[in-house]
């Protein structure tokens, strides 16, 4: 991914960012032609290194590609925006406003208690907090071994990421002012989102 130097995101935003966003896509190739998967992930740290767990049906051809394999991308989508250029002070053309980051890394397949604790984790991550959470221990034994059948675990060692805030870093404080204010009369809760990630970045503008 071409990242000019002030769009650059740094190694702690971009760690932060795929945990925020753990919605990502699964890029491999197979003879020659790329496979994708729109999964969920788990990001987690262990020993100064990163590590991304998830699971694709028993049926995604996509599996073939997984084991050992050090050639694995992953997409992570942050918020993102339209900039009109009819907010800037002089003519300019309108852009567009993003966060994404890309994690490349080696793939290995996870079965049996390894997967079982991968799948207790996530099931932690989005239920632990709701009100009658169906964590691990509420289903049904045989179920669980029942749907276990249906998929394939993996975990991808991170080894490399490219992450980029591109987010009108370039613009005069009046234009930067401009655009966030714009942004947050939006009903796209997207675009309200850059706004904020904005804000944070110049508080001084917004005293």
């Amino acid at each position: 991914m071409y990242i000019p130097k002030q769009y650059r995101m740094n190694h702690e935003e971009a760690i932060q960012m795929m945990k925020s966003n753990p919605f990502a896509l699964l890029i491999t190739v197979d003879e020659h032609r790329p496979l994708a998967t729109h999964i969920p992930l788990e990001i987690r740290e262990e020993d100064g290194k990163i590590y991304g767990t998830g699971h694709i049906a028993y049926g995604n051809k996509q599996k073939k590609t997984l084991e050992n394999n050090s050639d694995v991308l992953l997409i992570f989508q942050g918020a993102h925006a339209y900039i009109s250029s009819s907010w800037y002070e002089v003519e300019e053309v309108p852009t567009w406003d993003y966060l994404a980051v890309h994690a490349y890394g080696t793939a290995r397949i996870i079965s049996g208690d390894e997967l079982k604790s991968a799948l207790d984790t996530m099931l932690k991550h989005y239920e632990s907090h709701r009100e009658n959470g169906r964590l691990w221990d509420t289903f049904d034994p045989e179920l669980l071994e029942s749907e276990m059948k249906g998929i394939v675990g993996f975990e991808i060692e991170i080894t490399s990421i490219q992450a980029a805030a591109k987010m009108s870093q370039n613009r005069s404080d009046t234009d930067y002012k401009s655009i966030v204010g714009e942004l947050e009369t939006s009903n796209d809760q997207e675009e309200v989102q850059v706004a904020q990630w904005m804000r944070e970045q110049r508080k001084g503008l917004f005293k």
